[in-house]
């Protein structure tokens, strides 16, 4: 199963509110700058991760999620699926309570991976979609 109603709503309502963005860059046009700003209008803090570690929506992107100083608590992952895994294991290294794949985002070893290490893990859903969803 890639997401049952109780996680996704435990991610969004209690698990923390310090979400990074893997695959958020100034590009506009692309799914992941008006994921985050749905997300910041939901009140959740947006740390952008991108090899470009730009400032996007008033928050300083980072290159990886090692570099980031402070506390994460769910990584929500917009790369392809082939890197998706390394990702799951980088949030799980740096403490994150989740992971959150993107739509079309599926690697079954790295959600086994994560839920094996005590991370929620949410697969091929969209947090903007599951907000006013699931309230």
């Amino acid at each position: 199963m890639y997401a049952d109603d109780e996680t996704i709503r435990r991610i969004l309502t209690s698990t923390g509110d310090t979400w990074a963005v893997v695959g958020l860059s100034g590009n506009r046009s692309r799914a992941a700058y008006g994921v985050a700003d749905v997300l910041q209008r939901y009140g959740k803090r947006v740390v952008p991760v991108h090899p470009k570690a730009e400032t996007v929506h008033g928050e300083r992107g980072y290159a990886s999620l090692a570099e980031i100083p402070f506390p994460v608590d769910v990584v929500d992952v917009f790369v392809n699926s082939e890197l998706a895994g390394q990702v799951a294991d980088e949030a799980a290294a740096i403490g994150a309570k989740a992971v959150w794949f993107q739509l079309g985002v599926v690697d079954e070893k790295a959600c086994e991976r994560a839920r094996a290490a005590g991370l929620d893990m949410v697969m091929d859903r969209c947090p903007a979609i599951e907000i006013p969803r699931l309230g």
